[in-house]
């Protein structure tokens, strides 16, 4: 592979980690925009996104790659479900482990974040056991480079990467435009600008905050499933690599902005992948880590986060 192949392939593989982790990163930074909650929880439903679906399609009975109608239907099937099991699950531990605590100085929402991570990861664990979880390859693994448009090169982008940015990007665009156009997308917006002020004027603020968990959950989900469609294999502690990574891109594109989080989620996803390349893939999690305490030193607001003087 020549070193431009090398590159190139770097670039799309940063493509596609940045995609899911972006779609992680959404569901900080919206709760955070709300609330002001790090939700250190919100990595492990991630996992649970990975777990439930494979439990789907096992219901189901697929066990091997699935073709036609029965690959499109069951997908959006077991997609749909997902994103809707794993939004009603950060529901219930926002209404069972936050809300108690809204007026709670804010170190007691963390503990108590941190508290629910755990109790998640032993869950997974009794649920699908320690070692390594084994995710059949469901969709059709096809090299659109050399099979469809019979290209000479060592570069490999799959149908599997394509369905990995092909949920990612809709799910992302969906997700803004509901934020940007919708009533309750601007009541959540009206929330997170001043939550007092916005009950005043007759909004819901609860209600906001559920919808925002809800949402959250489920693009969380959402990764978790199509992860496993990409990578194949995962564990009941994959959150927490996942969530801290996401968080930091979070962190990087500016807590609590939407179009933030979806930039850093892509920064951070090309970051690895050239990291995983030239650096080995142990030095990865220094290198992250390494700029997210730069970013919270020289800019703790983010790239496009506002200082509190500018909110002011």
């Amino acid at each position: 592979m020549s070193p431009t192949e090398v590159l190139i392939q770097q670039l799309l593989n940063g493509l596609t980690i940045g995609a899911y982790l972006a779609l992680i990163a959404l569901g900080y930074t919206m709760v955070y925009g709300i609330i002001e909650l790090i939700n250190f929880a919100h990595g492990d439903l991630f996992t649970f996104g990975f777990l439930i679906s494979l439990s789907l399609f096992r219901l189901y009975g697929a066990t091997g790659t699935l073709v036609g109608f029965e690959l499109v239907w069951l997908f959006t099937t077991v997609l749909l479900l997902t994103m809707l099991l794993t939004g009603i699950l950060n529901v219930v531990i926002d209404r069972i482990a936050y809300k108690p605590l809204r007026k709670a100085p804010r170190l007691a929402p963390l503990i108590t974040a941190v508290g629910m991570s755990f109790a998640l990861e032993n869950i997974f664990a009794n649920w699908y056991g320690s070692s390594q979880i084994n995710y059949p390859d469901f969709f059709p693994r096809v090299d659109i480079l050399r099979q469809w448009l019979q290209m000479d090169t060592f570069i490999l982008f799959t149908t599997q990467d394509l369905l990995l940015i092909g949920v990612t990007l809709p799910l992302m665009i969906g997700l803004r435009f509901f934020i940007q156009r919708t009533k309750l997308g601007k009541a959540m917006r009206a929330s997170a600008q001043n939550a007092n002020a916005a009950a005043i004027m007759g909004i819901n603020v609860e209600r906001v905050i559920m919808t925002t968990f809800f949402i959250g959950g489920a693009l969380a989900g959402a990764a978790g499933m199509i992860f496993g469609n990409f990578l194949h294999t995962g564990r009941y502690l994959m959150g927490f690599d996942a969530g801290l990574f996401a968080f930091t891109a979070a962190v990087f594109g500016g807590i609590g902005n939407i179009t933030g989080a979806m930039l850093g989620g892509l920064i951070i996803g090309m970051i690895k992948a050239f990291s995983d390349q030239y650096l080995a893939a142990q030095w990865t999690r220094a290198v992250i880590f390494a700029i997210l305490i730069l970013v919270l030193v020289f800019r703790p607001q983010g790239l496009l986060g506002q200082g509190e003087a500018e909110k002011a």
